[in-house]
């Protein structure tokens, strides 16, 4: 006999999603930047049990120089899928999906950047999913704008992404793997929320007209929601930077301090030791001093006992 599976119950009456959502909630966002030291600038995010690295490096020149690009940079996206990133191993040669994604991310990244500031140059954006479950493509998109700010880069904005979904006929945010596959559509977007500019929009599945603009109603503040969660990940990097950089100019002047205050005291030592030398010789000055006044008395007591004697005999 064999068991028939339970099939997942993906959105109750009430509006509750299979993992214990509401349909507006995001799944739990946390940022690490500067995680790897040989890049110019990286990311790891954790975005409910996606696990994505980011790393760029640049700008720097560009080889082969037919690609180069005279009036600005060239960005450079690499999207790539560990092996080991979802539950059947994944094939290491890149697949089509991997390339469109690589595209679309170059893309999305180019408005937000300065570009013409580096012409001739490109700029690399590596990204690895370590570990996959719906929604990497907006999670690589966050990550990728945060490493390129902690590379130093010029940005107009951060850009943010998040997708939304039809799930049994209601809008909801931020689908898992499981919504993704079992869901009736999926519209992904990439914003600039301090410009409030969309750079990447993408609509996969079914979608009436009402249910477009609900899910751009919900996806519009979400950004907003994950671009400060993002300024802050950067502004915590760099506030821990300028703590350490604090300490060791506090302990700098603390052992300068110390060691003005040691050759203060060898100064002093060396001082007293000349002070005293200085007056063991006038001592000694006047030692001899007295010792020659002495012998000079003596000398006369001597000469007028002397002639005393000679008088004495005269007489």
């Amino acid at each position: 006999m064999t068991k028939n599976k339970e099939k997942t119950v993906l959105l109750t009456k009430d509006g509750i999603r299979h993992d214990g959502r509401k349909r507006e909630d995001l799944r739990e966002i946390s940022f690490e930047v500067g995680v790897l030291d040989r890049a110019d600038g990286s990311c790891l995010i954790q975005w409910g049990r996606n696990k994505i690295l980011a790393a760029v490096y640049g700008p720097r020149e560009l080889h082969p120089k037919h690609m180069q690009m005279p009036g600005q940079a060239y960005i450079r996206c690499e999207y790539r899928m560990a092996t080991f990133s979802v539950p059947n191993r994944k094939s290491p040669a890149p697949k089509r999906r991997e390339k469109e994604i690589s595209k679309l991310l170059g893309e999305a990244l180019n408005p937000a950047l300065f570009t013409y500031l580096y012409p001739r140059s490109v700029i690399d954006v590596f990204i690895e999913v370590l570990q996959a479950d719906g929604g990497t493509r907006c999670a690589a998109i966050t990550a990728a704008s945060l490493a390129l700010a902690d590379a130093g880069i010029p940005m107009k904005d951060l850009v943010t992404g998040v997708a939304a979904g039809n799930l049994s006929e209601k809008i909801v945010l931020d689908l898992d793997d499981v919504e993704d596959k079992e869901g009736l559509g999926d519209l992904p977007i990439a914003y600039l929320p301090n410009l409030e500019k969309v750079v990447l929009l993408q609509s996969d599945g079914i979608f009436t007209p009402n249910q477009y603009k609900e899910a751009l109603d919900m996806l519009v503040p979400a950004c907003k929601k994950i671009y400060q969660l993002q300024r802050k990940a950067i502004t915590d990097k760099y506030s821990q930077i300028n703590e350490a950089v604090q300490k060791d100019l506090e302990k700098e002047s603390k052992e300068k301090s110390a060691k003005d205050k040691d050759s203060k005291t060898k100064d002093d030592k060396k001082d007293k030791k000349a002070d005293d030398g200085k007056k063991s010789k006038a001592s000694e000055k006047e030692e001899k001093k007295k010792k020659g006044l002495k012998k000079s008395s003596r000398k006369k007591d001597d000469k007028k006992q002397a002639s005393k004697e000679k008088e004495a005999k005269k007489d």
